[in-house]
C-alpha cells in the first residue's frame, strides 16, 4: 500500500461506502467503484479483479442484513444462487476472448427502459403478485443469463435482477432487493474466483474498500427495509438513468463514437 497516499486510500474507502450503499438498494455500485480504482492508478484487468473482491462484502454484507429479518427464502434462492454463479464463470471465462462493444452500446438503453418501467408504474413491486414463471423455469433460465452478464460485463446487474423478480416473479420490491443481493453475491463470489486464479487482485487495496462497501450496504439495507418501496423505486429509477448517463459520457463509448459526439 506504499504507493498509494492516505488521500487516495480514503477516497477508495468513501467511493466504496457509497457505492455500498447504493447497491444494496437499487444496483449500480460498480459504476462508482470501477472508476474510483482506475483513478488511483490500477490497471483495467486488476481493477475488474479487485472490484469484485471489495463487492462481495458489500452484497454479502446486504444479504446478512436482509437475512435477518427473514427476507430472504433460501429454499427458493440458494438453488438460483448456483445458477447465477455458474453464469458468472462462464461470462468471466468468456470475457476474456469476446469484444463487449455490443453490450456496452445497449446497456444505456436497457437501464433507461428499466428506470422507465418503474416510473411509470407507480404500483409496481408494491404488493407481491402472481409469478409468471415457476421458481425452477425463472432460476434455470433468467437468473444464469444474468449472472453470465454479470461474469462478462457488470453493471446493472442488481438492477436486472431486481426487473426480472418484480416483472417475472411476482415480488415485492423489498422482497425482490433481499433476494437479488443473494444471487448478486453469488455472481460476485463466482467472477472474483476467476480473476483470483489469473492474479488479478489487489487484495490490500479489495480488503480496505471492502470494509467501505460492507459499512455501506448495512446502512442502505436499514433504510431499505424501514422506508420499503417508498426509498427503493426512486432511488432504482435514479441509479439507471445514472449508469445509463455516466455510460453515455465517456468518450471511448460505441454509442459516442458511433455518433461522433
Amino acid at each position: 500500500m506504499a504507493e498509494f497516499t492516505s488521500d487516495i486510500l480514503l477516497l477508495l474507502f468513501a467511493a466504496a461506502f457509497v457505492a455500498g450503499f447504493i447497491d444494496s438498494i437499487a444496483g449500480g455500485g460498480g459504476l462508482i467503484a470501477i472508476p474510483a480504482l482506475l483513478m488511483a492508478g490500477l490497471p483495467p484487468l486488476e481493477t475488474l479483479g479487485t472490484a469484485k473482491l471489495q463487492a462481495l462484502f458489500g452484497s454479502g454484507s446486504a444479504t446478512l442484513a436482509y437475512s435477518r429479518r427473514g427476507l430472504v427464502d433460501y429454499k427458493i434462492i440458494l438453488p438460483m444462487a448456483g445458477m447465477s454463479a455458474a453464469g458468472a464463470v462462464f461470462g468471466a471465462l468468456v470475457a476474456t476472448v469476446l469484444p463487449t462493444d455490443v453490450l456496452q452500446t445497449a446497456l444505456p438503453v436497457i437501464l433507461i427502459l428499466i428506470a422507465i418501467y418503474f416510473a411509470l408504474k407507480p404500483n409496481a413491486g408494491a404488493v407481491e403478485s402472481v409469478p409468471r414463471l415457476t421458481s425452477f423455469a425463472f432460476g434455470a433460465t433468467i437468473v444464469p443469463i444474468i449472472g453470465f452478464y454479470d461474469g462478462i460485463f457488470g453493471p446493472g446487474t442488481g438492477s436486472f435482477f431486481m426487473l426480472a423478480f418484480v416483472a417475472l416473479m411476482g415480488a415485492g420490491l423489498l422482497k425482490a432487493t433481499a433476494h437479488t443481493k443473494v444471487l448478486n453475491f453469488a455472481s460476485n463470489l463466482a467472477g472474483f474466483l476467476v480473476f483470483m486464479v489469473s492474479g488479478a487482485v489487489f487484495w490490500k487495496i479489495g480488503l480496505l474498500m471492502g470494509l467501505g462497501q460492507f459499512l455501506g450496504a448495512q446502512a442502505g439495507s436499514k433504510l431499505a427495509m424501514k422506508n420499503g418501496a417508498t426509498v427503493i423505486r426512486p432511488l432504482l429509477v435514479c441509479a439507471c438513468i445514472a449508469m445509463a448517463v455516466k455510460l453515455l459520457l465517456d468518450p471511448t463509448h460505441p454509442v459516442r463514437i458511433m455518433l461522433a459526439f
